[in-house]
């Protein structure tokens, strides 16, 4: 599908679900003529609307409202648009507190439109379909509290979800991947299998090795700064809201970290450097803390307290363009070696809040979009997406069931040199400013084992899997063989466990193929005498008896192939 094709069909569910927003609206005013409007904005998977009610909507009460949706969408009503002076507005909402506050905060130069169907009229730019019957599939989906404004302060809305699309096979396309999302959820396969704990430590070494492979010093750095070290980062100026309350110490403010790259600085500056030490890469696991409302935390995906897989690269001015296609070589090895083939790449530029002066910006932002366009790499532009210190490319991962994750970010940076006054010693004698890239590969490492256990429904490859294989013994006098084949297993640098339980063999091979184990290797008699266990793969399918060396050749290279 040509790009075209895919902006025309996401214009064209933008306007079927912001028109399904409306029916929805017109119908649970009907339904509870106390309920008062709020918002109900298109979203990239559907739509919701907010309303001010007495009393909670119940999740069956979305059945009734559908039922009330379909008789509006079937009268084929036309969505008519209108533009109103403000007094008109005002005297037309005058029962809808919360359209009032939206009207008296709109430009006085800018217009004031609404769209109606049939009764029904909202405040509204548009755009929306021709008319109710342009509404082929939807589907109401849940419902929840939300705050108005997004303010702890203000009023409690009751937000309702639902989704729309141009065909009823596109729906059910995407009511099948919710279904698979909520099958996948980290956060019950997380306890379910124990797999958080496990695939974060493989990812750290997995990580370590690859970046001590590509150069990077791997360093450690302090939780906490004081407040100088964030005044002259600019985080105090631009990040502070995301950050926590200092803490005084000593007659000084100490902040915990948001991020890791004011340290970096530091361990640069521990020492004069010449250019023949650029480029100069630091990378770190480290642990940073970020201010999050309490409604927007979600398992490991949002977390306040995470492990930024973080490095920053100083360099010098002609080392640019080869540091950040270095970045992106290691990026897009590590992605696919851990299961991802489809990217989307986004180029963020200068936000309104920023420092460091337009044309350096502009110098910056035109390096990272000649290195994407020189590896072929397609893109789009987020204008103002990027970090208040410099412009960034964006990558985000499709997973199994097609969902967008954002994962890596590449930050170009010339404004924290200066800040922190970095230099080198050039081939000329004379100080020069090292360039500065920031880099998170995977992001946050609990975010991205959420995504990992989300992406393979918690059944990893072998060389992710926490458990790589279990040895069953059939009877307790078999314990002691099973123990011996563990042992040839964890002496070739596989991940082995006996099941030393005394439930019966079937219910171990059960539960071990619940907790999805590539390898389930059962032991008695026959196999201790011959040197082998009974292969059984977490699929069900039984590979008989099969000598343990071949065994322990065919598991150390499955995992050694990452297949």
């Amino acid at each position: 599908m040509s790009l075209k094709q895919d902006s025309d069909i996401a214009d064209l569910r933008q306007r079927i679900r912001h028109s399904t927003a409306h029916v929805m609206a017109d119908v649970v005013t009907q339904m509870f003529p106390e309920a008062k409007l709020a918002i109900g904005p298109p979203t990239d998977d559907g739509f919701y609307y907010d309303f001010l009610a007495p009393e909670p909507f119940r999740e069956e009460d979305l059945e009734r409202i559908e039922e009330q949706m379909k008789a509006v969408i079937a009268k084929d009503l036309t969505f008519e648009y209108s533009e109103y002076p403000r007094d008109a507005a005002l005297e037309m909402n005058a029962g809808e507190p919360l359209k009032l506050e939206i009207i008296n905060e709109i430009p006085e130069d800018e217009a004031i439109s609404t769209y109606k169907h049939g009764a029904f009229e909202d405040l509204c730019a548009g755009p929306h379909v021709e008319s109710t019957g342009k509404i082929p599939a939807f589907k109401l989906l849940s419902v929840a509290g939300a705050y108005w404004r997004g303010d702890e302060k203000r009023p409690m809305l009751q937000r309702i979800y639902g989704t729309a699309f141009e065909s009823q096979d596109a729906l059910d396309e995407h009511l099948h991947r919710l279904e698979e999302a909520r099958r996948r959820d980290h956060r019950l396969l997380g306890r379910e299998l124990d797999l958080a704990r496990g695939s974060a430590a493989l990812s750290r070494i997995f990580w370590k090795q690859e970046h001590y492979s590509a150069g990077y010093d791997l360093v450690y750095t302090p939780h906490i700064g004081r407040s100088n070290l964030w005044e002259t980062s600019g985080h105090l100026d631009f990040y502070k809201e995301n950050m926590y309350a200092a803490m005084e110490m000593d007659g000084q403010d100490y902040y915990l970290k948001p991020m890791n790259c004011p340290f970096h600085i530091m361990y640069y500056r521990t020492a004069m450097r010449s250019y023949r030490d650029l480029p100069m890469r630091i990378g770190e696991l480290g642990s940073v803390y970020r201010y999050e409302r309490g409604g927007v935390l979600h398992g490991l995906l949002r977390v306040r307290g995470l492990t930024q897989d973080d490095a920053h690269i100083f360099c010098r001015q002609d080392q640019v363009v080869e540091e950040i296609n270095g970045v992106l070589d290691l990026d897009f090895h590590l992605l696919e070696a851990m299961g991802f083939s489809e990217f989307e790449v986004m180029l963020s530029t200068r936000p309104e809040k920023a420092v460091g002066d337009a044309a350096q910006w502009d110098i910056a932002t035109d390096s990272l979009r000649q290195t994407l366009e020189q590896r072929g790499i397609p893109f789009e532009v987020d204008e103002g997406g990027g970090a208040f210190y410099g412009p960034k490319i964006d990558v985000h991962i499709r997973d199994a069931i097609g969902r967008l994750w954002q994962c890596t970010t590449v930050q170009f940076d010339f404004n924290l040199p200066e800040r922190f006054g970095l230099t080198y010693i050039g081939e000329d004698g004379q100080e020069h400013q090292p360039y500065m890239v920031h880099r998170a590969l995977l992001g946050s490492l609990e975010r991205f084992v959420g995504v990992l256990i989300e992406h393979y429904g918690g059944a990893f490859p072998v060389w992710l899997a926490p458990v790589q294989a279990v040895v069953i013994p059939i009877a307790d006098r078999h314990v002691e063989y099973a123990d011996s084949v563990r042992t040839q297993l964890t002496a070739a640098g596989l991940r082995a466990q006996t099941d030393r339980r005394s439930e019966r063999m079937n219910a171990k091979i059960r539960e071990a193929q619940l907790q999805k184990i590539p390898y389930m290797l059962v032991v008695g008699d026959r196999e201790a005498t011959a040197g082998a266990a009974a292969v059984r793969l977490r699929t069900g399918e039984n590979l008989g008896a099969v000598p343990v060396a071949d065994i322990v050749a065919r598991i150390t290279q499955e995992a050694e192939d990452r297949s």
